[in-house]
Formats: structure tokens, C-alpha cells, sequence
């Protein structure tokens, strides 16, 4: 199976932002990245008005939406009981990917970077470091039996990730 990677962390410490400057720095190492990203609130990507979402509306349990440059494929899924992050991979095209980086999801059993961000809010104690914390990312010195990385330094943490994946491949 394709090597999971979570950036897991409570709101507000820089998930999203830290993601953004990993994707382009582990793309200048040749890997190829996935993303899935788990949010809490009710999403949606169409856009009222467009046919795509007039005809999703209308009933259909998926739908796809295509072009040359992207497509997209939507499910609705009310009825259904949480999505695993296992099916959520294994949705995605593993011949495109070298790596799925996933944003959330801290309770899965997957290996994961936990962020720490002093003025976040939160105590140090309330870190939860389970068994597949594989590191922590921290603006902080922290006294934790996994590597601390450097929060505000990127490319450090990408430079991690590329020989954790070279030891997981």
C-alpha cells in the first residue's frame, strides 16, 4: 500500500499552512504527493447554478466533472456511516502517487508528524503521542521520546519525511 503520512494538530496550529509549503518542497525532491484532507463541517465543491451541481442535486449518487486539465468526482454519502481513511486512499490512482499526506484524521493508525504551536492555546501536556507519532513538529523545545523538528522550518521537515519515506519503501 502507498506510505501514509498525517499532519495532525488541533486548530489553529498551522496544519494547512505548514501542507502548502511541504507539497512544493517534497515536489523539488521528485515525490510525488497526494493530499486528503478531513474537515468537520459540511463541504462542498460545486457551485449552485452550475449544471454539475443543478444535475447532482437532482439525485445522482455520483457525479463526475471533467476537463482537460482536472476532474472531480463527488459522492453523496448521507446515509453512509464515516468514511475510513483506508477507502478514502484507496479511491485514489497509487500509480500517480508516491505518498498521501493526510491532513487530520489523528485517531487513524497511520503514521503521523503532531504540531505543536506554543501560542496555539493549548498545554504541552495535552500532546497525545500514540504509538504512530513518528515525530513532533514544534516552535518549542519540547522533552518527547520522538524526533522535534523545527515548526517554522519547512524544508527540515520535508528533508525528514524524504528519509522516513526512503525507509519506508
Amino acid at each position: 500500500m502507498i506510505p501514509l503520512l498525517a499532519i495532525s494538530a488541533w486548530s489553529g496550529t498551522g496544519k494547512t499552512t505548514l501542507l502548502k509549503q511541504l507539497i512544493p518542497l517534497l515536489r523539488a525532491r521528485n515525490i510525488r504527493p497526494g493530499l486528503i484532507k478531513h474537515t468537520h463541517h459540511d463541504m462542498d465543491i460545486d457551485t449552485p447554478g452550475k449544471d454539475s451541481y443543478e444535475l447532482r442535486k437532482a439525485g445522482a449518487a455520483q457525479t463526475m466533472v471533467a476537463s482537460q486539465q482536472r476532474w472531480a468526482l463527488m459522492s453523496e454519502t448521507p446515509e453512509l456511516p464515516p468514511l475510513s481513511l483506508s477507502y478514502l486512499v484507496s479511491r485514489m490512482d497509487h500509480s500517480t502517487l508516491d505518498i498521501v499526506l493526510v491532513e487530520g484524521f489523528k485517531h487513524e493508525k497511520v503514521a503521523k508528524i503532531l504540531l505543536y504551536r506554543q501560542e496555539a492555546g493549548h498545554a504541552q501536556h495535552e500532546l497525545v503521542l500514540d504509538p504512530y507519532v513518528i515525530a513532533l513538529a514544534s516552535d518549542v523545545p519540547l522533552d518527547v521520546p520522538v524526533p522535534v523538528l523545527p515548526l517554522n522550518e519547512p524544508q527540515k521537515i520535508a528533508y525528514f519525511i524524504c528519509q522516513w519515506l526512503s525507509k519506508t519503501i
